[in-house]
């Protein structure tokens, strides 16, 4: 008998890759619908940890903030006992979004289409003529309030960073991050008091995944960004250190030297010693931890965690399909800052965003390598530099840290 074949399964049976393994990334995985949506199921609705929002978001209870895991939106939301809850904007009834604005603060949450009323940690408060009217109509007798309340994730606040899982049993928070992310991120977040400072917001036309290979890339660091080569923000030629981690995170370490030339900056176009600031606040930070390291974590799959100069930021990765995303900023400091301290993390927040010294760059050239990889799913991308291993490196020409991710990705893919 004749068997009928769907289309996806053709496609995830020319869904291999290639034979020198890690070293090689198919121009697929960044086009492919199938694999995209495998993506999200895998990654961002499994047990996985994604970033939502910060507790200094929603300061009181009743405070709320409108946030995304993958494609899917979610609340955060303080309730009572200072308790965070998060759950899925997306009524119990007939599934339309409970929640219309991004911030605020409420009592309860009522959805516009039938008025169903949910409370605060996303349970089913009231509904509106259950009983019917004049003995005719309504819910039946044994419809449970309890058991039609909004899906709620599980949540862990790490330091005033808020993580949630669309997964009822997700590994512990610490376990999933691994020792050297959440010392690292323990580092940042000590368990003080955080303070907003602002937000910027952009779309990038290409695909998640080329962010996080981005910031795992301090090879490109060193070459395309001439503010951060030119003013010692980050170099090649400084002490550093290239760490891949558990789950798909990573973390690059470096160090502010300041303007200087060398050999190996002598080899660098991008390297502008003529170049020089009137107002030198930018790329002049205030000694803030002892150990003087610049540290950046890529937490997979939701976030980048920044630390700059005295610039702190969470830069939240939303998929959009398989060929955009959005990258969501959002800057913050301590309670305890002193004013000078807040002025500069503030104005050191202008090397980031959409049009940041050194962030603007990194749009165009991701959007550049979508368009790479449109029509090129035979080819593959060549990621030898700094050899071909996934062990920790002591330097940045290297591209160790996206070997160890598509070492993470095909596991978890199964690919």
């Amino acid at each position: 008998m004749e068997q009928t074949v769907s289309l996806a399964a053709l496609r995830a049976a020319k869904r291999e890759w290639p034979q020198e393994g890690w070293t090689r990334v198919p121009f697929w995985v960044y086009t492919d619908p199938d694999i995209y949506q495998r993506e999200l199921d895998t990654f961002f609705y499994g047990r996985t940890w994604n970033y939502v929002a910060l507790e200094c978001e929603i300061p009181e209870k009743g405070s709320f903030k409108r946030s995304w895991i993958g494609e899917r939106q979610v609340v955060v939301v303080r309730g009572e006992d200072d308790q965070i809850h998060v759950w899925e904007n997306r009524c119990a009834h007939r599934g339309a979004r409970v929640c219309w604005k991004n911030k605020g603060k409420e009592e309860s949450f009522t959805c516009p289409y039938h008025q169903w009323n949910f409370g605060l940690d996303g349970s089913l408060q009231g509904v509106p003529l259950k009983r019917g009217v004049l003995k005719k109509g309504g819910m039946p007798s044994d419809f449970d309030n309890s058991k039609h309340g909004l899906k709620a994730l599980s949540v862990h606040v790490e330091g005033g960073s808020i993580w949630a899982s669309f997964s009822p049993d997700p590994l512990p928070f610490a376990e999933y991050c691994g020792e050297e992310v959440i010392t690292n991120l323990r580092r940042q977040f000590p368990g003080k008091k955080l303070k907003l400072l602002g937000y910027n917001r952009q779309r990038i036309p290409g695909n998640w995944k080329l962010y996080f290979e981005n910031l795992k890339d301090p090879y490109h660091a060193t070459l395309l960004h001439s503010f951060l080569i030119t003013f010692g923000l980050w170099r090649a030629d400084t002490q550093s250190e290239s760490i891949p981690a558990e789950s798909g995170h990573s973390i690059m370490v470096s160090r502010n030297v300041g303007k200087k030339k060398s050999e190996a900056a002598a080899e660098i176009a991008r390297f502008k010693e003529a170049l020089d600031l009137h107002d030198l606040d930018t790329v002049t930070p205030r000694p803030e931890f002892e150990d003087g390291k610049v540290v950046a974590i890529t937490h997979f799959p939701s976030c980048v965690i920044h630390q700059q100069a005295n610039t702190f930021g969470m830069r939240h990765v939303i998929p959009k399909g398989a060929g955009s995303f959005e990258l969501a900023w959002t800057f913050f400091g301590y309670e305890d800052d002193d004013e000078e301290m807040t002025r500069l993390r503030v104005r050191h927040a202008n090397l980031y965003g959409p049009a940041g010294f050194v962030a603007m760059e990194d749009g165009e050239v991701l959007s550049e390598s979508q368009l790479g990889a449109h029509h090129y799913g035979h080819r593959c991308a060549v990621v030898e530099m700094g050899g071909r291993e996934v062990d920790k490196q002591d330097h940045m020409v290297t591209e160790v840290l996206i070997r160890a991710f598509y070492k993470h990705y095909r596991e978890m893919m199964d690919i």
